[in-house]
């Protein structure tokens, strides 16, 4: 193997390494703001659930016949 080419190996080698270091970065980031946005759809969901519950609750004291009927 002449030097030059070794060098040239040495070069990609190098910008692969910081590509992979880029990449997991921006894997680490991504995976980040999915945790935060479960979060979010998990507490909205339960919001919506508990909206959803005591609308109904409501619903039916609402439209309950008098016993006096």
């Amino acid at each position: 193997m002449t030097e030059d080419r070794l060098i040239e190996l040495e070069i990609k080698m190098s910008y692969q390494d910081d590509l992979l270091q880029t990449l997991n970065t921006i894997i680490a980031t991504q995976q980040r703001q999915i945790d935060r946005l479960e979060q979010a759809y998990k507490s909205m969901s339960e919001r919506v659930n508990s909206l959803a519950v005591k609308t109904s609750d409501d619903a039916q004291q609402t439209y309950e016949i008098p016993p006096h009927y």
